[in-house]
């Protein structure tokens, strides 16, 4: 079992910054990617960034040019740095991991291919 540990969410204002980190721990040995969701309420959890741990990283058309995500792998954590954020961005931010390498550079935005999931953090963006 792998835990993951999120962090960094909050209000901002529109405009603003945000930076949220995601811990994995436990059986941490066979993950490939780690990766960001988000959900508004009333809508279903959409795919926001993923990297892997050689660095391919991708990112929803929604936030690319905005949004940067990098990794720490000695300390098997991820990173999200939010910029120009808009209102549209307010979400519970979720982290997940998943072990599968076979075709993730085409299947990575499918939330049934990542095996483990984080608690949310709240991000909320103000006008």
């Amino acid at each position: 079992q792998v835990q993951l540990t999120e962090s960094g969410g909050g209000l901002v204002q529109a405009g603003g910054s945000l930076r949220l980190s995601c811990a994995a721990s436990g059986r941490t040995s066979n993950i490939y990617a780690m990766g960001w969701f988000r959900q508004a309420p009333g809508n279903e959890r959409e795919f926001v960034a993923v990297i892997s741990w050689r660095g391919t990283a991708y990112l929803s058309d929604s936030v690319k040019g905005r949004f940067t995500i990098s990794r720490d792998n000695t300390a098997e954590t991820i990173y999200l740095q939010m910029n120009s954020l808009e209102p549209d961005d307010t979400a519970v931010y979720y982290c997940a991991a998943r072990t599968s390498a076979r075709e993730y550079d085409r299947d990575y935005e499918l939330r049934n291919k990542y095996d483990q999931w984080g608690q949310g953090t709240q991000v909320t963006v103000s006008s």
